[in-house]
This record gives structure tokens, C-alpha cells and sequence, in this order.
């Protein structure tokens, strides 16, 4: 079968600022290619990078653990629960509210899919407006839904799942409490049909670790 990849994450780059008031990463070189001379054979060299972050840059996935003691980490995750899902994009890019009700997404079938929201707010990436506290987020109401329907995954492309004023943040704290993993500051969404494609956003398998970068990306028939 032909298909499109297609990639809906940031890529991580030195002095990125992803959530406000965190620090940036850091890349660099622990071996440089110059210095891998000295070990191997003449016209041989190697890089070995270093770098140093907190777990919430670029897209990046939240499991139980980031929001519950006892929640699951990184590496209890399923598989199931971060590849290979069923995918259902809702649109709210033209809406006039910042909070995505229920009424967005009652009549929709989520069991057991990846739900994206695709509000546009990716196109402020890198931006001041980016984090201005005016994104778009998932209301108490919505997530509630989703997680009583049976959304395996639940992701956005906005600055926050959650409205950052709500302190007790209820998407958060409703979805993780069932499992339901939740990646957040997804991009180019507008590129990935409705539904019938695959989603994937698998982080790596750390112990301890409540979020951590994906590489989120759909499977799209041809």
C-alpha cells in the first residue's frame, strides 16, 4: 500500500524556548569530530553530542506520572497507547472561543483513537504570541468526554492542552488520571486528512520521567 509520512513535530534546536519561563536546551558536542581523530584510523572520525534539557521541549508527550505520584512513567507505557492508533484531527482553527466544549466533539467516534486538535496556534511557534496566554485549550467538559469515550491519545498544537490561568488543570489532571497519554505543541496538523491514518508519538523509555520529545508523526493512505 503507497502512504505519505507525515511529520507533525518541532524539531528541538539550541536556545529553543518551548514553554515559558523553562530553559532551553543546550546542544553540543561531547566528542567533536576533530577530537575523534586521536582514536581511530586516519580519515575515521565520529560525533558523539551532548545534550541537556528539560523533559517539556519541543512536542512532547505527558504520561500519568508527569501530573500523579503513582501514575505511569515513560517507560510503563504501552505501545498500544502511542503507535499505530487511529487518528481523528478536530478542527477548531476559525473558532471563536478559546475553549474547545464538548460540543465539539460529542457526536465524534474517539474509542480507542488519537484525538488532534488542530487550532493553528503552531503558526506562532518561536513567537512572544506563542505563550501571550491567550492559546486555545481543551475545556473541563471536553476532556471529560474524551476520557469517559475511551480516547487513547489526546493531543494539540497549541501552547497548552490546558488554559494556563486554570491552575487546578482540569485536561490534564481528567486524562492522565485515566491513562489517556496527552502530547502537546503539535504542528502542521492541516497537513493530515479528518481520519483514516495512523498516528504515532513514542518517547523514549525512561524510568522516572513523566514527559519527554516525540517524533509524532501519521501514516496517510494514498
Amino acid at each position: 500500500m503507497d502512504y505519505d509520512l507525515v511529520d507533525v513535530s518541532h524539531p528541538v534546536e539550541a536556545g529553543m524556548i518551548t514553554y515559558k519561563g523553562l530553559p532551553a536546551p543546550i546542544v553540543t558536542d561531547y566528542l567533536s569530530r576533530e577530537d575523534s581523530q586521536a582514536h581511530y584510523a586516519p580519515g575515521t572520525q565520529f560525533q558523539i553530542g551532548k545534550l541537556e534539557m528539560v523533559a517539556n521541549t519541543g512536542t512532547y508527550l505527558d504520561s500519568p506520572f508527569h501530573r500523579y505520584e503513582d501514575g505511569k512513567d515513560l517507560a510503563a507505557l504501552d505501545l498500544s497507547s502511542l503507535a499505530n492508533l487511529d487518528g481523528l484531527v478536530v478542527r477548531t482553527v476559525a473558532a471563536s472561543h478559546r475553549g474547545i466544549p464538548v460540543e465539539n466533539i460529542k457526536d465524534l467516534d474517539v474509542r480507542n483513537k488519537a484525538v488532534l486538535f488542530h487550532t493553528g496556534w503552531d503558526s506562532r511557534w518561536r513567537t512572544d504570541a506563542y505563550s501571550d496566554g491567550t492559546h486555545p485549550f481543551l475545556t473541563r467538559d471536553g476532556a471529560e468526554y474524551l476520557a469517559a469515550a475511551g480516547a487513547s491519545l489526546v493531543g494539540i498544537d497549541s501552547y497548552n492542552i490546558d488554559d494556563t490561568a486554570a491552575l487546578d488543570r482540569p485536561a490534564h489532571s481528567i486524562l492522565l488520571a485515566r491513562g489517556t497519554p496527552v502530547v502537546e505543541h503539535l504542528c502542521g496538523l492541516d497537513q493530515l486528512p479528518d481520519q483514516n491514518f495512523k498516528f504515532f508519538a513514542v518517547p523514549v523509555k525512561v524510568k522516572g520521567f513523566g514527559t519527554f520529545p516525540v517524533r509524532a508523526f501519521g501514516i496517510v493512505p494514498k
